[in-house]
Order: structure tokens, then sequence, then C-alpha cells
């Protein structure tokens, strides 16, 4: 999508982990797109409780791979499945938290920060990491055993900007300005624009701030 991503050495935590179906609670033959969908949504409850749990700091959910603290950018998740012959094998989760103050590029200064910048004080990285794995643990393990609606719903209570928020969604004619009405069964974003409720997804969206 163009975007740039920058990594200042020595200053966050970059993590990858490969889940298997089983964990995951999907079937080797389950659609890869969707899987990866829900486990970036399971992955962003489980680092927004980790970063919360371990430093204290209220970090939110901003649809749908990001942790915010205000209008900024603490932490990024991304998802990617692998398939053969049409069955899911495995997914790959990668998230990066930003952890010590660092120095950004201009073009992203404004919408980057970090756990150390917000709290004023220095933090335990490892701490940080053992949380980040507990809680994604916990939360894989109960998308497996309860279901996709019952994350969505944590999920739902960790970004109050899923509804409510002014966005600019792609449609037909252009952009067009709409407002969050919150996210549908399969963890899609709703908008309401000119009084229609759409649905839409990651490439289509775009978010003020």
């Amino acid at each position: 999508m163009g975007r740039a991503w920058h990594s200042p050495p020595g200053a966050g935590l970059y993590i990858s982990a490969v889940l298997l179906p089983g964990e995951m609670g999907a079937t080797e033959g389950g659609a890869g797109v969707a899987t990866a969908s829900r486990i970036t949504l399971t992955a962003g409850v489980a680092c927004a409780e980790a970063i919360r749990n371990a430093t204290g700091l209220p970090a939110a959910i901003k649809w749908p791979n990001d942790l915010v603290v205000g209008p900024r950018k603490v932490c990024g998740i991304l998802a990617e499945a692998a398939s053969s012959n049409g069955r899911l094998r495995h997914v790959v989760l990668g998230y990066g938290i930003n952890v010590l103050a660092a120095s950004y590029p201009p073009e992203i200064a404004d919408r980057a920060t970090s756990i150390e910048a917000e709290l004023g004080r220095s933090v335990d990285r490892a701490a940080v990491f053992a949380e980040s794995l507990a809680c994604l643990a916990e939360r894989i393990r109960q998308l497996s055993s309860a279901g996709f609606g019952a994350m969505l719903d944590a999920w739902r209570a960790l970004s109050p900007s899923s509804a409510g928020a002014r966005v600019e969604i792609a449609t037909p004619a252009g952009w067009t300005e709409a407002v969050t009405a919150g996210i549908d069964r399969d963890g899609a974003l709703l908008a309401t624009a000119g009084g229609t409720v759409r649905r839409v997804v990651a490439g289509e969206v775009r978010w003020g701030g």
C-alpha cells in the first residue's frame, strides 16, 4: 500500500510466530485469507492486553492491525497464511511493538510513538515480550475453544475507534467521508456513508490523524 516501515535498532520487539491449523481451531482445508484475518484481530487483543498488563499503558486497537495510544501507533500486526493445493498449512503471525523512545523519520514522527515515550519511564522489554507470548497463547487457545464470536467481543471492548470515528472509505465514486459503525461477525469494518452501512476491508479505509 506504499507505506514505509521504520525500525530503529534496539528500540522495539519484533516477533514472528508460526501457527498451525489445529492450534487456531481451523481445519487444514479452511480458507487461508479468512483465517489470517481472524488471527490478526486475535493478535490485536493479545498485544493490547500484554502492553496493558506489562506496563499499564492503555493501548487500544485501531482496525484492522494497529495498536495506538491516542492518535499514535505503538504496535503493528501482520498475519500471512500459507496454503498448498487449497489446504491451509500454517499462518505466520508477525508483530512489532515500539518499546524504547526513538527518533522517527519526519513523515511518520507525528503518527508513531513508543511505550517508554508515552509513560515517561523505562520498561522491561523482556517482560513485555514474555507477556505478549503468554497473552497470545491464551487468546489463540480461546479462539480454538470458544470460537471467533467470543474473540470479537473482547476486540470491540479494546477498540473504541471502531464505532463513531470519522474515516474515508473507497467507493466507485472515489473516497467518501464515513463514520465507523463497528465490525461484523467476520471482522470486517462497517462504516456509514450517506445513510448506507458499507462493509469495508483494509485497503478501502483511510483513518484521520
